[in-house]
């Protein structure tokens, strides 16, 4: 917005700077151009004078000797004809048979006074012609031709447009400093407004919202620009409070309810212990179904806590950048491969490891490693016995890709759109331990760094998994 806004005023100072100058500079022009001809019309008037006396008394020495003195004083040469043709005077180099000079004095004993119309340019060089008929009324009594040099004329055109141009020049970088200037007071409050939508969004605290919110908070300076911005930033400020207030509380809630219940369950978990050792037989099968729900109630709690982690994370992230964040992604596959390996042995399931050279990703290594943990552990879990789970790495363009690839049963396709759903579980997996929330979490923290979590059938079955990251430059240090 910032550029549209400055580019249209800077094509309005232009057009109007534009508007000034270019008729200023063709008045320069004409202006000049006029006192060129009207000082040589002055002089041809004189000489007109000068002949129509001559003609007169028949003495054509006071004319000769005049034009001559003229001539060395200017440099420019005439030529002066008697009613007949028949020069009188002849000064330059330039003579009354000259094929430009001979029209010129035609027209003048025929009483038609010759001068140039077409203005100067500083780029004009040459000369221009002048005729005038020498007499009274219309007694012609001989014609006067002069030729008249531009270079000065022109010269003093282009001092002058250099003027105006630099004129022009100072107009037009006091426009832009002025636009940039106005672009900046209504442009600004909407950029520090916008990016307080981004941090709202993420659910930051209220400390991070627009300048202009209470004292103490970040940015509590006055938000600039119009009035109708400032009036609008208030307004933001106390729906931030408002909001941001309502999802922190949430967010509270949420990570101390689970974190609360933790010394109840564990409790609760020494005290079904405990009683172990009192069971009858008959009741051992309601024990051991009393710790399983135990287990997935723990396992509830733990992921809970995650996502809400991963939630806030990636808030901050949205707004925060952090260029500090590398990884090398190979390493980190190749790592968890060794990990999961036995896991996928116990459970039956091959599971192989693919990673060529480094492979530098924009994200800490802890946060790849959870995002693999989780997408191995669905795969190992869910593929089922004899399954092949093929762990890749590499980079596509410029992002860093993990893949994880099963030929399990696979989702369909309205289940792959609903497989990222908070405590959403296929009907396949009854029997499975899970909550339904590792992909969530993954989602999440693949978001914070620029990610995103892709899931495809894999072909001719199973189920595909791609945790894409944005790469990060080479040689950043891992983290």
């Amino acid at each position: 917005m910032r550029t549209r806004v400055q580019t249209v005023l800077l094509l309005f100072g232009v057009l109007a700077v534009a508007a000034f100058a270019v008729p200023l500079l063709l008045f320069t022009a004409s202006d000049r151009t006029q006192q060129l001809v009207l000082a040589r019309s002055s002089d041809l008037d004189r000489f007109a004078s000068l002949m129509d006396r001559a003609a007169g008394n028949g003495d054509t020495s006071a004319i000769a000797a005049e034009a001559r003195r003229y001539t060395q004083l200017y440099g420019e040469p005439l030529v002066v004809t008697d009613t007949r043709g028949h020069p009188v005077v002849q000064t330059g180099g330039m003579r009354a048979a000259d094929p430009a000079v001979a029209p010129l004095v035609d027209a003048a004993l025929r009483n038609q006074s010759t001068h140039p119309r077409a203005a100067l340019r500083p780029w004009s060089r040459g000369h221009r012609m002048f005729a005038t008929p020498a007499g009274t009324g219309t007694q012609v009594s001989g014609a006067v031709v002069l030729r008249a040099d531009v270079d000065t004329a022109a010269g003093d055109i282009a001092r002058r447009w250099a003027a105006v141009l630099a004129g022009t020049a100072l107009v037009a970088l006091a426009c832009t400093v002025l636009a940039r200037a106005a672009t900046r007071w209504v442009v600004s409050p909407l950029r520090r407004l916008d990016r307080a939508v981004g941090e709202l969004a993420a659910g930051l605290p209220p400390e991070h919202t627009v300048p202009g919110g209470p004292p103490g908070q970040r940015g509590s300076a006055s938000v600039g620009g119009p009035p109708e911005l400032r009036q609008l930033a208030t307004g933001f400020n106390r729906m931030a409070r408002t909001v941001t207030a309502a999802l922190e509380q949430q967010r509270r809630l949420v990570a101390d309810t689970s974190h609360q219940m933790r010394n109840p369950m564990a409790a609760l978990r020494l005290r079904v212990d405990a009683l172990q050792s009192h069971l009858r037989p008959t009741g051992e099968r309601t024990y051991a179904g009393v710790n399983t729900e135990l287990d997935r109630l723990e396992t509830l709690l733990d992921d809970i806590l995650a996502l809400a982690a991963a939630e806030h994370r990636a808030g901050e992230l949205t707004v925060t950048d952090d260029p500090g964040a590398h990884c090398d992604a190979a390493e980190v596959t190749l790592g968890r491969h060794r990990l999961w390996e036995p896991v996928a042995r116990r459970a039956a399931v091959r599971l192989t490891a693919e990673a060529a050279g480094p492979v530098p990703a924009a994200c800490t290594d802890r946060e790849l490693a959870q995002v693999t943990d989780i997408l191995l552990d669905n795969a190992i879990k869910y593929a089922g016995d004899g399954a092949h789970v093929r762990l890749r790495c590499a980079a596509e363009g410029p992002c860093a890709v993990v893949t994880v690839t099963d030929d399990g049963p696979g989702l369909r396709a309205e289940e792959i759109d609903r497989a990222t759903t908070r405590f959403w579980r296929s009907g396949r997996e009854a029997g499975t331990s899970g909550t339904g929330l590792g992909l969530a979490i993954a989602e999440q923290l693949l978001a914070g760094r620029g990610g995103r979590l892709e899931l495809t059938p894999a072909h001719p079955r199973g189920l595909r998994t791609r945790a894409v990251v944005p790469g990060a430059p080479v040689g950043g240090e891992a983290r």
